[in-house]
């Protein structure tokens, strides 16, 4: 076993009891690396109205996280629902946009009117099922609000693995609705999204071993992957299709990138040779065809990029000789534009991203210790694990604006992975 593993696995912390929380921090921190102009975003107002207050505040704490709109904050109450909008009061606020809700036969119907020229731009119902899948309905009815006024949809209707206490959470993307998705007693690392949003992979520690566990999310019993049952295993990455995962497999031989057919539940394939070297950490391109990992062939880990079978190996983020250190995390971005990953700087991680086309490296954090990062579903947004608060805490920045804020866990938090937006299939927990 390696002594990068045994870093990897001493470094979780403990956590005490999760509770789920609003998460309303202001932004933090210095901007690097990103250009923020103020007030370049449209004025958006999320009109008041009687009722629907519990999806009025999601729909307007999901348009403030899109980072897309200056939100322009009115008292909720005293208006009453279907009645004329006064374009000039919110004009003359500095709305360019106002939203409007209002219930309708079992859902909700949005507005989205543009106020500069006074008439209603879009309109739809959608209907709000019963149980845990209402807020994630809502989330979506902001995302489709989040594209009709800026052309691109929100990242709200998605969720954030995190293990906290040796044990796998479940939270929506505004921390809301926390659930545990492994038991207490065991020991969980490396948890990953598969691509619908329907299963998870994460390491399953236990006699001094860890396997890679493809667990459904709708009931079931976990399978262990084929090619992970021996040894340490960890770091999965489901492919764009979900039929494939690669993990690190370390070994007598060394630390290697495996794949495996999990549909199938066959043909274990190992990827790369260590001799002396680790390589682990891989992602996926969003096509499919490239793989980005971590190595140490050259000495400290640096981020290197191989096609899917194994081929064409080479370094992705050039070295930066005497000014940072390691390497580690990476996660290929949705759009396939660029790889984020955290790299060490003066003895802290911090977040960067290379850009792939052309291999430039932009660093994006600077406050405290920032390692662990995760991309949203509008290759937006990164969630990344800091202790600048005082204990490892999840955050988001905003790679636009330079926009941060906390996604607050009552407990430690560590191994952020964010899912893509989710569909309309029920998640229900294992018991």
């Amino acid at each position: 076993m390696t002594r990068f593993f045994f870093l990897f696995v001493s470094g979780l912390a403990a956590a005490g009891s999760l509770l789920a929380q609003d998460t309303t921090r202001a932004d933090e921190g210095v901007r690097v690396g990103v250009d923020y102009r103020p007030g370049v975003r449209p004025g958006l107002v999320v009109l008041p109205g009687a009722g629907m207050d519990s999806a009025r505040a999601i729909v307007r704490r999901d348009l403030d996280y899109s980072n897309r709109f200056e939100m322009i904050v009115v008292a909720d109450g005293g208006t009453e629902e279907g009645g004329p909008v006064n374009y000039e009061l919110y004009k003359g606020l500095g709305a360019e946009f106002a939203v409007e809700l209002s219930q309708a036969a079992g859902g909700v119907t949005a507005r989205l009117h543009d106020v500069s020229a006074g008439r209603l731009r879009n309109q739809q119902t959608v209907p709000l099922p019963a149980g845990p899948d209402s807020r994630l309905e809502v989330h979506r009815l902001a995302d489709e609000i989040t594209r009709w006024a800026s052309g691109t949809a929100g990242a709200a209707a998605s969720r954030m693995l995190f293990v906290s206490g040796g044990r796998v959470y479940r939270a929506d993307s505004d921390g809301h609705d926390l659930t545990p998705l492994t038991p207490g007693g065991q020991t969980a690392l490396s948890p990953a999204w598969s691509p619908d949003g329907q299963r998870i992979g994460f390491t399953q520690l236990g006699e001094g071993r860890g396997g890679i566990a493809v667990q459904t999310l709708s009931g079931g019993a976990a399978f262990l992957a084929p090619g992970s049952q021996t040894a340490l295993n960890i770091t999965p990455a489901f492919s764009p299709d979900g039929r494939t995962l690669a993990f690190a497999h370390s070994d007598e031989r060394g630390t290697d990138i495996y794949t495996a057919n999990v549909t199938e539940r066959c043909c274990a394939q190992r990827l790369t040779v260590g001799r002396y070297a680790d390589n682990l950490s891989p992602t996926f391109s969003p096509d499919g065809r490239r793989i980005a990992f971590i190595s140490t062939r050259a000495g400290p880990p640096q981020l290197y990029v191989m096609a899917a079978d194994g081929t064409d190996q080479e370094l992705l983020a050039p070295f930066d000789y005497g000014a940072t250190g390691s390497s580690n995390a990476p996660e290929w971005s949705p759009d396939g534009a660029s790889v984020v990953f955290h790299r060490e700087v003066s003895g802290s991680p911090q977040i960067f991203l290379v850009d792939v086309s052309g291999r430039r490296v932009r660093q994006l954090t600077s406050s405290g210790r920032n390692e662990d990062p995760t991309w949203a579903p509008d290759s937006r947004h990164v969630a990344f694990v800091s202790d600048r608060s005082g204990r490892r805490q999840i955050w988001i920045v905003d790679i636009d604006t330079g926009r941060v804020r906390q996604l607050a866990t009552p407990g430690a938090a560590r191994l952020p992975s964010w899912s893509r937006r989710l569909g309309r299939a029920t998640l229900v927990p294992n018991p």
